[in-house]
């Protein structure tokens, strides 16, 4: 009997495994999208620092990450269990608050173009002071990312707890334990190779070229110094489109009328395969998020102005 129980237990924990694993790949490809700009975004913020500096400042970060999961999967497994009801309006507002960031981004893009250069040069300058306390100027770097990530990890969270909701409990506290480590591990990871890029090209580029060896590798590492820079470029655009097709896929999918919108756009499209009408299902979702989040912004921008009146 007690072996009847042990193999039955052993089942159950073997199909709760197997169920865990499933729903954490769902969990993850809807999450996958803020990743994106969580990577772009922490990327930029350890820039900066000193080269030696650098990886010690993502490890502080991270580290930051891990705790900012520890307190957010608590919190989003208690929503869970006792506000059930708020998981929604949660997702509806990830939404219009992702969409919003992206609408901002454009935004501060068109109007910053030129003075992009400007902030720059006044970074080099200040980290050229003498009188720099760099410690300091490190600990907010370390802050400054930390709080960023908070707000991306709550969203992240948020998504896959969305994905889950209906779920046994154990079954959520495994798949977002596991969402949360395996997204910071791997943010963090490629934030700490894309920082050492331009390193590692130009320790390759110094190289003596005395052998064929060195002399692919001196290739490499000029091209890895061109090809660093744009890769920081590429993720931020990547980020910004993430965040409107994720930002406007949570509100498509958790507002019933905007739901129905899109169920009846798609029906009167002439498609003739169903990748055309997911790939045309994906781009209304991104112009549900750009509407939402230029709405969202126009709003929160006309206030300080009607205060001034």
């Amino acid at each position: 009997m007690a072996g009847a129980s042990f193999f039955a237990l052993f089942d159950d924990i073997a199909l709760i495994l197997d169920d865990v694993a499933a729903m954490t790949k769902v969990a993850a490809k809807k999450t996958a999208g803020v990743l994106g700009d969580d990577l772009a975004v922490n990327a930029e913020k350890v820039s900066g620092v000193s080269a030696s500096r650098e990886l010690p400042v993502v490890w502080a970060v991270a580290k930051g990450s891990f705790i900012n999961k520890f307190i957010l999967v608590p919190a989003a497994l208690l929503i869970s269990f006792f506000a059930n009801w708020l998981i929604v309006p949660l997702l509806i507002l990830g939404g219009l608050y992702l969409s919003f960031e992206g609408a901002e981004k454009i935004l501060e893009m068109a109007a910053n173009r030129k003075s992009k250069n400007k902030q720059q040069e006044k970074l080099l300058s200040a980290l050229s002071q003498p009188d720099l306390d760099m410690v300091q100027y490190e600990k907010d770097k370390i802050k400054g990312a930390i709080k960023t990530d908070f707000v991306l990890s709550a969203e992240i969270i948020i998504i896959a707890l969305g994905t889950i909701a209906n779920v046994p409990l154990n079954e959520q506290i495994m798949v977002l334990s596991v969402i949360a480590i395996a997204m910071t591990i791997g943010v963090y990871g490629l934030v700490a190779v894309i920082v050492k890029l331009d390193d590692v090209g130009l320790f390759w580029q110094s190289l003596k070229p005395t052998n064929v060896f060195n002399k692919i590798l001196n290739k490499l590492g000029a091209g890895l110094l061109v090809f660093a820079p744009r890769l920081m470029q590429s993720l931020s655009w990547i980020g910004l489109v993430a965040m409107f097709l994720v930002g406007g896929g949570m509100l498509t999918h958790n507002i019933e009328w905007l739901h129905h919108a899109s169920t009846f756009l798609l029906s009167i499209i002439p498609a003739t395969s169903g990748l055309l009408l997911g790939i045309t299902s994906v781009i209304l979702d991104g112009l549900y998020g750009i509407i939402g989040g230029l709405i969202v912004a126009g709003l929160l921008h006309l206030k300080p102005n009607k205060s001034k009146d």
